[in-house]
């Protein structure tokens, strides 16, 4: 039970973490959301609006990272 105790707060941590950079660094990401490959319909009463390409690439850096936890933690 300790160890669910120590991922939970290091999830915790990393969350938080992530948190502070977003916010300190939230002008610098503008472009993260415009990428070529993301779609971007606007008409009069309609938006739709899908991400392709930032959820490929959030995809990508986020196994990267869970995998670099996993690691850490074996």
């Amino acid at each position: 039970m300790e160890s669910i105790g120590k991922v939970i707060f290091g999830i915790g941590i990393i969350l938080v973490l992530l948190g502070l950079g977003l916010w300190f660094l939230g002008d610098k990401l503008s472009w993260f959301g415009h990428l070529p490959g993301d779609i971007r319909v606007e008409r009069e009463n309609f938006h739709f609006y899908a991400p392709i390409t930032s959820m490929v690439i959030l995809s990508i850096v986020l196994s990267l990272v869970l995998s670099l936890i996993a690691r850490l933690f074996k």
